[in-house]
């Protein structure tokens, strides 16, 4: 029997070596063959990362192992951001369902299993907004026997969702006046992090350039909720000088899932565990944001 499998975005700029990294893991998926991999390759800013641009689409161009694989090369720089709405919403249009991965996302064997699996079973869920495929490192999950856990957050670091959760979503940010002015709001936004509110302001003033703050965003509004694997599927290895958006942090290492396992349990009935959601605060909180700062 047939199965529905999602089709893959994957979204390169010019590391080629954490770009190869993530293609090999993604290769050696369980799933990997039964999956339509579309490959998004943005613009070089200027002439010094054009060499590296093009030695990154060199590589894309020997790529095998998927289902069927479709390359878009960008003349411009879009930018991550620009790249994800767009890329996005162009698979989406067509599938309705994607699965998103960026270009320092190494993941386990059962990624594909975990991700297919949680879209199918909450397709129609009119609770859950996003699948992720990582997870931070919480001290309740080593005494949580459950293969998934629900939070208030979407994660950007390999994740999945529906076209339900996507083409409403409204980029420009069009209401904040209203929202910034409700103490309410504003309380119940930082459910996922208090670092949300400052992002989500410094987006607006155009500080920074952030798809994934305003789709946490377009979620809270909908007061939906993310999946988590409960062992994570992904690891993130872009951290470094060479990094766009994230340089040097170490609370989000976490131990990537070994187990193989391929057949996952989930829930219709979803509860939020208050021990997990504290944790998951604490790993964007002012305190640990300044540690990162001071590299303790």
């Amino acid at each position: 029997m047939s199965r529905n499998v999602a089709p893959i975005c994957l979204f390169t700029y010019n590391r080629l070596a954490e770009t190869k990294q993530t293609v090999e893991a993604l290769k050696n998926n369980f799933m990997a063959a039964e999956s339509e991999l579309f490959v998004f390759s943005d613009g070089a800013k200027n002439k010094e990362t054009a060499s590296k641009v093009a030695e990154v689409r060199n590589y894309l161009k020997t790529l095998s192992g998927f289902k069927n694989i479709e390359i878009v090369f960008s003349e411009d720089n879009k930018g991550l951001a620009n790249s994800i709405i767009h890329g996005v919403s162009q698979v989406m249009s067509k599938y309705g369902k994607v699965i998103v991965l960026e270009d320092d996302l190494v993941t386990s064997p059962n990624f594909l299993d975990f991700m297919n699996q949680a879209l199918e079973f909450y397709k129609d869920h009119h609770k859950v907004f996003s699948i992720s495929g990582y997870t931070m490192n919480l001290s309740s999950l080593k005494k949580d026997k459950n293969d998934y856990y629900v939070g208030y957050r979407a994660s950007s670091w390999g994740w999945a969702s529906w076209s339900k959760s996507w083409v409403d979503v409204d980029w420009e940010i069009k209401d904040y006046k209203d929202f910034s002015k409700s103490k309410t709001s504003n309380r119940i936004f930082k459910r996922g992090g208090s670092d949300m509110l400052r992002m989500l302001k410094n987006q607006r003033n155009s500080k920074i350039d952030s798809w994934a703050i305003r789709w946490c965003y377009h979620q809270f509004k909908k007061d939906q909720l993310t999946v988590f694997p409960t062992i994570s599927k992904i690891v993130n290895i872009g951290f470094g000088k060479d990094a766009t958006h994230t340089k040097f942090t170490s609370r989000f290492d976490t131990d990537l899932d070994s187990e193989h396992k391929v057949n996952f349990q989930f829930d219709q009935i979803l509860e939020l565990n208050p021990s997990i959601l504290k944790e998951f605060r604490a790993k964007f909180s002012f305190i640990a944001r300044l540690k990162d700062k001071l590299h303790l």
